[in-house]
């Protein structure tokens, strides 16, 4: 069978463009650090205050502002991909890329290979755990400059989980493109069967420490990725 042409590419953040250890050893303990402060200073605001009413729908309780807090650096430290929790990390990350306490890592390849295909026309997408706000911080803070121009659009976990085919179902309606067109990578297996299950085509990429998982190409970085387009 013919393998279609791939018109747009959506790919995920962390193992893929971006080391696991940038998100968790940077980004989440400044989160944790300067969340409970963060929050305190702006629990009047009605955005601040609509996040902390979701965090009590989630946990079914209605929670004042201090055991929202609690709960917020529970699921920090649970890795939870809640949007509430997304989005409050995003505005304090926000602080910190502004202060050049960091810039957003993006592997070597990455940047070179989406100039690319960004130049042949291809669509770029990311769909990360992450909140749409803290993919744009991270792309638009880096070491190498701002890569947000490079992109077409940015999904996250309010489209739907990642490891559920009618999120990218979801994602390819939105974008226009028949799944068939769509390549996505991602590093985690669940992701590329949930994506191949919608009909898109798939690429597992293989950075340091990432175990092989069957049914998918693989690319150790982005060079390695062969598009038909």
């Amino acid at each position: 069978m013919t393998t279609p042409r791939v018109s747009a590419i959506l790919t995920d953040i962390e193992g893929t463009t971006t080391s696991l250890s940038f998100v968790q050893e940077v980004l989440f303990p400044y989160g944790a650090q300067h969340l409970p402060e963060f929050v305190r200073r702006h629990q009047d605001e009605p955005e601040i205050k609509a996040l902390l009413k979701e965090v009590s729908e989630i946990q079914q309780v209605l929670l004042d502002d201090e055991a929202a807090i609690a709960v917020l650096l529970y699921w920090i430290t649970q890795d939870k991909k809640l949007a509430p929790l997304k989005a409050l990390q995003g505005m304090i990350w926000e602080h910190g890329y502004g202060a050049r306490d960091f810039f957003g890592h993006v592997y070597p390849d990455v940047p070179i290979v989406l100039q690319r295909w960004h130049e042949a026309g291809l669509g770029l997408y990311v769909f990360s755990s992450g909140s749409v706000y803290a993919q744009k911080l991270l792309f638009g803070h880096t070491e190498v400059g701002d890569l947000t121009g490079l992109f077409s659009g940015y999904f996250d976990t309010r489209t739907g989980p990642k490891k559920e085919a009618a999120s990218y179902h979801a994602i390819a309606q939105e974008i226009g493109k028949e799944p068939k067109n769509i390549l996505f990578l991602s590093d985690v297996g669940a992701e590329l069967d949930a994506a191949q299950q919608a009909g898109m085509q798939t690429t597992q990429l293989l950075r340091v420490g990432t175990e092989p998982y069957t049914g998918h190409p693989h690319a150790e970085n982005f060079y390695q990725i062969e598009l038909k387009v």
